[in-house]
């Protein structure tokens, strides 16, 4: 760290900045400002940067994270949705000039013209994700099949437990199904609500997902895949036999695809790997070829 740089990951640090720019934490935006350095290294660890590195941060806030990153030589462009906030990133990280900061909502800008990547360069992900926008987020970057090496970001622990789950387990859902559908994730720590300010009510979790070059599944129809996850963890307590028919099928065309899938009729989805859904997906697909 250098040393004319105040750490801002620091209670006093944190409020000083805060009260200098008469900041509050904004509610509607699901702000909580990090002021725990050892999450902050948790963190930048987590995504094994390295000067050759670009780096997208999700809400950079008044840059706690942003400078962990860009001290590992790393170029960091950060996008935050909090019109107030590029000035105040202006002055605390001023002593950074692989820093570039981006007024805009993640979810409506172009991310490769934003960063201006290369031909064939990827990029990491980091980010302290809002809680309450958490999964938009994360399936956006993912569904739209970015060049995107590794996603770092710290969540709600129960969605940190959801995006981590196995088959046969009460976390495991939709959300699981996708995430791992286009990743390797792995729970990283946990970070209690003292980490922050103000304190949340919840504990926090760091997940590290690993983009998968190919799929962790390999459905013919990947749209007709994800209409039946979506169904299938519609209402969790029913068996696929029952809960398919929101994808608008009828119970003996979903009687033919499990069986043709082997799987039992009082199945859950819960009880389903990724390969499991692929297959259903592919017998569902093979039913309909047929008509």
């Amino acid at each position: 760290m250098n040393a004319t740089i105040p750490v801002i990951a620091d209670p006093a640090v944190t409020r000083r900045i805060l009260n200098a720019f008469g900041l509050r934490a904004r509610k509607r935006l699901g702000q909580n400002f990090l002021v725990d350095a050892s999450v902050v290294r948790g963190i930048v660890d987590a995504a094994e940067l390295t000067a050759g590195d670009t780096v997208l941060e999700i809400g950079p806030g008044i840059g706690t994270l942003t400078q962990g990153l860009a001290e590992t030589g790393a170029r960091v462009v950060a996008v935050e949705v909090d019109r107030k906030l590029p000035a105040v990133l202006a002055q605390t990280l001023r002593g950074y000039d692989n820093v570039t900061v981006v007024p805009g909502d993640i979810l409506k800008i172009d991310i490769p013209e934003t960063l201006k990547l290369e031909n064939g360069e990827r990029f990491k992900v980091v980010a302290n994700l809002p809680y309450y926008i958490t999964t938009p987020i994360i399936m956006t970057l993912l569904e739209q099949r970015l060049p995107i090496e590794r996603l770092v970001t710290m969540v709600q622990k129960e969605v940190a437990m959801r995006m981590t789950a196995r088959p046969g387990t009460k976390d495991y859902g939709a959300l699981s199904v996708a995430v791992q559908y286009f990743t390797a994730p792995r729970m990283v720590t946990d970070v209690p609500p003292r980490a922050f300010r103000p304190a949340p009510e919840v504990t926090s979790a760091v997940v590290s997902c690993v983009v998968r070059e190919t799929p962790g599944a390999l459905p013919a129809d990947e749209k007709l895949f994800f209409r039946l996850i979506r169904a299938a963890f519609g209402q969790r307590r029913k068996t696929l036999l029952n809960a398919l028919t929101a994808a608008g099928l009828t119970k003996d065309a979903i009687r033919a695809a499990l069986a043709a899938a082997e799987i039992g009729e009082n199945a859950r989805g819960e009880q389903l790997s990724l390969e499991a859904f692929a297959r259903l997906s592919d017998a569902v697909g093979a039913l309909h070829a047929q008509t």
